[in-house]
């Protein structure tokens, strides 16, 4: 495996990771307690791997997933969006405007790519104590 592959499986498996800490945090009074083990086992499992720690703007990015979620749970938006059955129909008032959770999303994602890329760039340097920079 290239390190390229490497670095982008890192990135992906720190989003994912960020992701289960962020639902984990948002459902903290339902399962939110039964989902946190899974982001912290996989926080040691990523950190202790070599290379993986510049990789760590994967963490940034996930934030991006629950506007992504909002986005499609706001896709008829904005505002009331009405369904009929043969039952009768329901109606779902105050929806949000889908474009801009998605431009958002898609910001949040970006940053946290264009900082990781940034970083994967810079030469790694190691510094000697005791000598001059």
């Amino acid at each position: 495996m290239t390190s390229d592959t490497r670095d982008w499986l890192f990135f992906t498996g720190w989003l994912l990771t960020g992701s289960c800490y962020l639902l984990a945090l948002l459902t903290v009074l339902s399962i939110g307690v039964f989902i946190l083990p899974i982001p912290l086992i996989a926080t040691v499992v990523l950190a202790t791997r070599r290379g993986a720690l510049r990789c760590l703007p994967g963490l940034v990015s996930s934030a991006s997933l629950p506007l992504f979620l909002l986005t499609y749970l706001n896709r008829h938006g904005p505002g009331t969006y009405c369904t009929a059955s043969a039952g009768g129909g329901s109606c779902t008032e105050d929806l949000l405007d889908p474009w801009i959770l998605l431009a958002a999303g898609l910001l949040v994602l970006a940053a946290g790519i264009a900082l990781f890329l940034t970083i994967r760039r810079r030469p790694v340097t190691a510094h000697v104590p005791g000598t001059s920079a």
